[in-house]
């Protein structure tokens, strides 16, 4: 991209209006709104495989085999009996694998994995299980990686031997290095001969995890997140927390202690699209809370828990049948007390109970909890509270034994309309600090254009959080992503529109303290909801254009709001602005002033920066600049697996002091000035 010509800073402020093009009004002197270190971050749910599949770098389905289905994910060959009295009380059972009674026949389990098993020839697997000879003695067992399609001599890619001793359950492991690399491997594990043996949480690991951790994260999809730079992590995620029922709500005290013994639940997503339907989709809880809490720890990142406040999902469960599906206003104690330990879990000392769960974890020290979200995507009823009641009772214990933790409310699942109306006075009335929004919405809602069905404009686009109360509870806009009419995926146009309805959290800081883009994870052959940021096989992995969207207002998020405005007017997309979003921050760590860019529309754009402020900020001009931009060929076009780096921010080194600029037609753009 040219620049139209390269102007001083004293010639820029000389110059006030254009001849031609659009004046951005930049002040460079006075610091606005402070930009909250939570302002962009990151929100996991347990969909599309994100966990146990993705994140999660078990590489074995239902290792313990506590999935209804017994031996779900498992093929079994000669005599293999399922037992019940295993070591592990929440997870009590494990099989007896018996000699077949013939040289030529065999007892061995093979395991699928997730959509198969994605090995790597050259790297290092751990395998590991807990085992014993329940007859006493000494037995040997046989473990092989096997592409069990090959056309070849010989099935196996590794294998390693495994001698079990004594009466007793004990831990063995052992590592298996593949010979070639092969994306839907399975995995056997042959029998004694002679000896009859029971094993039990049979586990497969890559070594090479996210900081070599034994029960680790995929070291790829990890790095991802950590890249994103996030200033929040939200987890366990949205629905999840509320379960179809209260029996498969998430329950954080079954997510922490012993890997071994933390009890299976039943993903909510597993039935909730039969269109794409995952009847084998269970959580392992391998990944947890304390991993959880461990992950913002690497990322430098807060904590943000959200636990269950006594509801189902209110979609899928009558508010009429409240005393089967939903716990009872006066009955709410033991999950406030669960907030209470979680709170103890995450600040306690080592000599408290939950405290010391964590130090025996390995983690002595505090995780230095601030925030703690309160329910999902409830909502009130128009003569019933069903939400606030509920949220009150937490509000009026948690806020006095910990005022120290800002608490967060919702205003349930839509931008708009009643359920939103109800809500938003009163999470100000009970006094949460913030309350959570979302709202996955077409390209007329994300550009400011939408309207009701009367034909009334709609609160949506950048300029949405200009006009909200000051005074009230701040904003977290925990889940939102632009759906394409027509067009539900990840491509380029709608990644845009999500740049230009970000300008709006930035010039609206002071009220909007954090937002979070979601779903994070999808397995390309395990999605049920689609767009995500980050897809992945089994072996490879690619950044969406939201993800670089998402990675430019992280890594470039400033410190404090400055000024910016197009005649008079924010810069968001309003008539007379061609389509033009834009947003202009300070840097404090850099010196730096950074400007936000995107233009939408099919026209190249000619801009001028008319930087403004006092004289001594202006005299000595910038002595750097850089300019980003993110633009495609076609707007359908997409990142993929085979084409993983097709659409990527280019950086370029522009002159220091230039400030007139044509920005190309559909594109986003970060500016860089350095003083």
């Amino acid at each position: 991209m040219k620049k139209l010509a390269s102007l001083g800073l004293a010639a820029a402020m000389a110059t006030s209006v254009m001849a031609a093009g659009h004046n951005f009004e930049i002040n460079v002197s006075k610091k606005g709104a402070p930009i909250q270190s939570t302002m962009y971050g990151i929100f996991f749910e347990d969909i599309n495989y994100a966990a146990d599949g993705g994140l999660y770098a078990e590489l074995l389905i239902n290792r313990s085999f506590e999935f209804p289905n017994h031996f779900a994910g498992w093929d079994i060959s000669g005599k293999v009996k399922l037992m019940a009295d295993g070591p592990f009380d929440k997870n009590p059972h494990y099989v007896r694998m018996e000699p077949a009674g013939h040289n030529d026949k065999h007892t061995m389990i093979e395991n699928r994995g997730f959509f198969g098993i994605g090995v790597k020839g050259g790297e290092e697997y751990r395998f590991s299980m807990w085992a014993r000879v329940p007859d006493g003695g000494n037995a040997k067992i046989w473990i092989d990686i096997v592409e069990n399609a090959t056309m070849g001599e010989d099935q196996k890619l590794g294998n390693v031997g495994i001698d079990i001793s004594g009466k007793e359950w004990k831990k063995y492991t052992a590592v298996i290095k593949p010979r070639r690399s092969f994306d839907s491997a399975h995995l056997r594990v042959w029998g004694d001969g002679r000896v009859t043996t029971d094993l039990e949480h049979i586990s497969l690991f890559p070594t090479d995890t996210w900081k070599g951790r034994e029960n680790g994260m995929r070291k790829d999809l990890a790095q991802a997140l950590a890249d994103l730079k996030p200033g929040v992590f939200r987890f366990p995620g949205g629905c999840i927390v509320e379960g179809t029922d209260l029996e498969t709500r998430y329950q954080w005290k079954n997510t922490v202690g012993p890997v071994e013994n933390r009890p299976l639940n039943e993903n909510r997503w597993h039935y909730t699209f039969t269109k794409r339907y995952f009847p084998d989709y269970y959580q392992s809880y391998g990944l947890g809370f304390f991993e959880f809490f461990q992950l913002c720890e690497d990322f430098g990142c807060e904590a943000l828990p959200v636990i269950s406040c006594g509801l189902s999902c209110q979609y899928q469960n009558s508010i009429r049948d409240e005393k089967k599906v939903h716990v009872a206003v006066e009955d709410l104690d033991p999950y406030i007390q669960d907030a209470l330990d979680l709170i103890e879990f995450a600040n306690g000392d080592v000599t408290t109970t939950w405290g010391k769960v964590r130090a025996d974890m390995g983690h002595p020290e505090p995780f230095n909890l601030h925030y703690l979200g309160i329910g999902n995507e409830q909502w009130d009823e128009k003569d019933n509270p069903v939400f606030t009641s509920r949220l009150k009772r937490f509000m009026d214990v948690l806020s006095k034994k910990h005022p120290e933790i800002k608490y967060i409310g919702t205003t349930g699942p839509d931008s708009e309309g009643w359920k939103f109306d109800l809500l938003q006075p009163r999470m100000k009335e009970l006094g949460v600090d913030l309350y959570d929004e979302h709202y996955y919405r077409d390209e007329n809602w994300f550009l400011g254009k939408a309207k009701d069905r009367d034909g009334n404009p709609l609160n949506c686009g950048a300029m949405r959080y200009d006009s909200y109360d000051r005074k009230g509870p701040k904003v977290f806009a925990g889940e939102y992503a632009c759906h394409g009419r027509g067009k539900k995926w990840n491509h380029f146009e709608t990644s845009l529109y999500e740049a230009a309805f970000m300008t709006g959290f930035e010039r609206n800081a002071d009220i909007v303290h954090m937002c979070t883009y979601a779903p994070l994870f999808a397995h390309v052959k395990g999605w049920q909801w689609r767009p995500d940021m980050i897809w992945y096989d089994n072996q490879n992995m690619f950044k969406t254009v939201s993800y670089y969207v998402q990675q430019l207002y992280g890594q470039y998020k400033g410190d404090n709001v400055l000024a910016c405005s197009m005649d008079k007017k924010p810069v968001a997309g309003q008539d007379g602005q061609d389509g033009l979003f834009a947003t202009a921050c300070f840097d404090n760590a850099m010196n730096a002033v950074i400007v936000k860019v995107a233009n939408v529309s099919d026209a190249e754009q000619e801009v001028k920066f008319a930087w403004t402020g006092k004289a001594k900020d202006l005299k000595a001009g910038f002595k750097s600049a850089e300019q980003i931009t993110l633009r495609a060929v076609g707007m359908d076009d997409e990142n993929s697996l085979d084409n993983p780096l097709k659409i990527t921010p280019k950086t370029e080194v522009i002159e220091a002091n230039a400030n007139e600029f044509k920005i190309p037609a559909k594109s986003f753009q970060v500016y860089i000035f350095k003083k």
